[in-house]
This record gives C-alpha cells, structure tokens and sequence, in this order.
C-alpha cells in the first residue's frame, strides 16, 4: 500500500474523521482545515505512526511545516523510515 494512503487512514482513525477527508490528497492542508486536528491530537497522530511503522519521533523533530499538508507529514515520515531501515542495515553489518 502506498504511504500516502496508510497516513491518511492512521489519521482518519486516529481523528475519527468522517468520509469527507477519504477526498485528501497529499496536497491537502492538514493545519488549518481539519479541526480535529490541534496540538494535543497531533500527539496522538504522531503515537500512531511511530507504532505503525516502528519508528521513532522526538520531540525536536516536529513543527507546523511537518503537518502543513498530507504530503510534508509523508515525506517526514518516508525519511523517518529510510533512517531506520538504514540504521538497522549498517547495525546488521557490524
């Protein structure tokens, strides 16, 4: 399944958003236009991702342009998972 895809429905559920956002695309401006979305439910995101794809998020790492739309949140979280599939292989070669 492509990324975009899986973000969106680990936000849908996490948000238990109605059908409507089944229509974002990765243009889709997250802050702003989804009220569900505020900053104690940006934690709950963020919580969902890191066990949907065994990653890891510091608090550091986050800002409003990471959840600027679909697209920036999937390609944060496309480079979260390179970093740990990158990690794990120089970790295999050791």
């Amino acid at each position: 399944m492509k990324l975009d895809i899986e973000i969106k429905k680990i936000i849908k559920r996490t948000l238990v958003l109605s059908d409507q956002y089944d229509a974002m695309t990765t243009d889709t401006y997250l802050l702003g236009n989804i009220s569900e979305l505020d900053s104690v439910s940006i934690v709950s995101v963020i919580l969902a991702l890191e066990e949907e794809f065994s990653i890891s998020i510091h608090d550091d790492e986050i800002s409003a342009a990471t959840f600027k739309t679909l697209g920036t949140l999937v390609q944060f979280i496309q480079k979260k998972i390179t970093e740990k599939t990158t990690a794990t292989v120089v970790q295999g070669c050791r």
